[in-house]
């Protein structure tokens, strides 16, 4: 007997945003292949995301579902593997950019 799971109204929602923000991409007209490199040249691929206004929600989906390969939010590899290892706490990292951007706002 195959069971399936229900979709909720939640994941709806997610999988509704997660199409909003990645329609905004900076990215979304550049050839994949020049985002999906290694070493140096991911430094060069981050700057496609210098001026993305998605910049940080593709950066927390790619942390939150743990992406290994390629630049995600204008962040390498070992950017996200170190953010991981500094912070094992954090649940959500949209949440977390966002309480770092009203901190920043009310220093």
């Amino acid at each position: 007997m195959h069971m399936t799971t229900p979709t909720t109204r939640l994941d709806v929602d997610q999988a509704e945003a997660r199409i909003a923000w990645v329609s905004k991409a900076r990215c979304r007209e550049v050839d994949p292949d020049e985002l999906f490199v290694r070493g140096a040249a991911q430094r060069k691929a981050a700057v496609i995301c210098r001026h993305c206004p998605v910049m940080l929600e593709c950066g927390a989906d790619a942390l939150d579902n743990r992406v290994e390969f390629g630049v995600w939010g204008g962040m390498t590899e070992r950017q996200r593997r170190a953010l991981l290892k500094q912070h094992p706490e954090v649940e959500s990292w949209a949440d977390f950019f966002q309480a770092q951007r009203q901190h920043q706002s009310a220093v």
